[in-house]
């Protein structure tokens, strides 16, 4: 009986989860993630891969989500937010560690891909899966697959420029080095970021969203106009791949004004007569992660 491990390896927790071959856990847990470290984070997870198979044994596969991305060209791990992480071959580096074959997806790809299988997108053919948290990911599965191309990007919808920007929406920089980056202004960050240099008060993201509840005017807004460049944002993934269903995630995914509010005005900035496309919140939470590394072998 062949057990499925999945990895969630996150800039501040890493969570470990073990699947039995009907897609229930079996074991889960999860750890500080040592983010400073790089032999650090593989000694962890060398630990920890050791641990499962004491418990379970060596017939099981292996997956892990990472945050960014490892470049066909180089075999380098690229655009981390950990940034230990950058420039080094972990996939070579993990493998020789733990001598058995893993396999490795940007950790955007991997939720998308667990909501897909047995998330809320379950039963839709083409589902974008967007994560909006500390940075804005996405990935695209189709009929159950996950879709990569050969610069290992699909699905990086946040860093292409906020669509149809205007003067009010500022030009704030990104950490990638260019300007008005759809993360910059959906992102947590990037939302507290933007409140501050338009009000000149420092707050939150969750404070925004709580004083915006209360009636408070100034949040009212901003999370006014997060909800458009939002809109904006997800009308142009739609106009490019128009997707069955679009599964939202991450700390930004659970303000429950983005539903509705988004789902309003996306005919506004659709290039069709109707828009139909669905915004679901994930189902597995910030768990789909990991549920997502592990079905990499299916």
């Amino acid at each position: 009986m062949t057990y499925k491990m999945g990895i969630d390896l996150g800039g501040t927790k890493t969570e470990v989860l073990v699947l039995d071959p009907e897609r229930q856990p079996v074991y889960r847990e999860r750890f500080t993630t040592p983010a400073q470290d790089y032999d650090e984070i593989l000694a962890m997870i060398a630990t920890q891969v050791g641990d499962i198979q004491s418990r379970f044994g060596s017939d099981l596969t292996l997956g892990i989500g990472i945050p960014g991305a490892i470049s066909p060209q180089t075999g380098l791990l690229r655009n981390s937010n950990t940034v230990c992480m950058n420039g080094r071959a972990f996939l070579r580096d993990i493998e020789s560690r733990l001598g058995r074959e893993v396999r490795i997806e940007n950790d955007a790809n991997c939720f998308a891909l667990s909501e897909a299988l047995g998330g809320a997108g379950q039963g839709y053919r083409v589902v974008f899966g967007v994560i909006i948290g500390t940075g804005t990911g996405g990935g695209l599965v189709v009929d159950g697959r996950l879709l990569n191309g050969p610069h290992s990007i699909t699905g990086e919808w946040g860093h292409n420029p906020l669509p149809r920007w205007r003067e009010d929406d500022g030009r704030p920089d990104c950490y990638c080095g260019k300007q008005a980056c759809i993360e910059t202004f959906l992102s947590g960050p990037g939302l507290a970021r933007n409140y501050q240099l338009r009000f000149g008060e420092p707050r939150d993201s969750s404070q925004i969203v709580a004083a915006a509840a209360r009636g408070d005017q100034s949040c009212m807004d901003m999370l006014d106009s997060y909800h458009d460049q939002m809109a904006r944002s997800l009308a142009h993934l739609i106009n490019i791949v128009d997707p069955d269903a679009i599964v939202l995630g991450g700390g930004m995914s659970n303000i429950d004004t983005i539903y509705p509010e988004v789902a309003e005005r996306l005919g506004d900035y659709v290039f069709s007569d109707f828009v139909e496309t669905p915004l679901l919140k994930a189902a597995r939470g910030d768990s789909s992660g990991v549920y997502g590394a592990a079905f990499l072998w299916e």
